[in-house]
């Protein structure tokens, strides 16, 4: 199955939620409420966005239900605008090795014609997202290891919101802006010298995006753990969000 073109009369299908919650191991974790805002928002990344599936693979229904679930969950508190910048999904089988000169991900200025192995893609404005399944549906069923692919890719296009890849997404104050930059920048620095908290992994280091992508995965998947370790991380990250993802862990624990 290639391609599943726009619908704008999309309905899911009766079993939807079935799908999702035997995957997406924290579906329960929200409200029923929560659970109507996140199935509106799935109706509209399944209806309005294009999707794709690569290299002549087989996207399915269930997959693109599990994936709209967890690319929903991180807008639950914000508007749907904030998926603008989403232009095409694209869905491979597995990882996908990058050929060619590109960019170095690691040296600013530089370029690199090594091959490189990657889980997803959302590097530029009004561009795919691309997204490899068998990593999608580990990271649902694994909260607890605190990788999430379809967080990380859906956080760069809310990063592009303002037309800049740099870490910082719109934000609703300069008050909340100046704490913003405070937190990530000295968690983002303290990486890059080689230590920061143990919860972020080094990729979180490579640039200022990446830092944004990488905590929004823990943020979302390890709450209480960031809360606790980085306090004023984790609450710039809620403010802006509009989340409580630690509060929500402790409730279904």
């Amino acid at each position: 199955m290639g391609i599943f073109r726009h619908r704008r009369d999309y309905e899911l299908p009766e079993d939807w939620e079935d799908q999702v919650s035997s995957v997406v191991v924290r579906w329960f974790d929200y409200s029923v409420e929560e659970r109507t805002t996140l199935r509106d928002l799935m109706v509209r990344l399944l209806g309005e966005k294009r999707w794709e599936a690569a290299n002549r693979f087989t996207l399915t229904e269930e997959m693109r239900l599990i994936i709209s679930a967890q690319a929903a969950m991180l807008i639950l508190g914000l508007d749907w605008s904030a998926y603008r910048k989403v232009g095409d999904i694209i869905v491979h089988p597995t990882t996908l090795v990058l050929q060619g000169e590109r960019a170095s991900a690691s040296m600013t200025g530089l370029v690199t014609d090594e091959p490189m192995a990657i889980l997803g893609q959302a590097d530029h404005e009004g561009g795919p997202v691309v997204l490899v399944w068998d990593e999608a549906e580990r990271n649902a069923r694994h909260p607890e290891r605190g990788f999430n692919v379809v967080y990380h890719e859906f956080a760069h296009k809310i990063d592009m919101l303002d037309g800049l890849i740099d870490g910082t997404p719109p934000l609703a104050t300069m008050e909340l802006h100046e704490r913003w930059v405070a937190a990530c920048t000295a968690e983002f620095e303290a990486i890059r010298a080689g230590g920061g908290s143990h919860l972020l992994r080094d990729y979180a280091g490579t640039n200022a995006g990446e830092f944004f992508a990488v905590v929004t995965e823990v943020f979302f998947d390890q709450g209480i753990a960031l809360q606790h370790d980085r306090p004023e991380l984790y609450a710039v990250l809620s403010e802006f969000y509009r989340q409580d993802p630690a509060a929500r862990e402790r409730a279904n624990r």
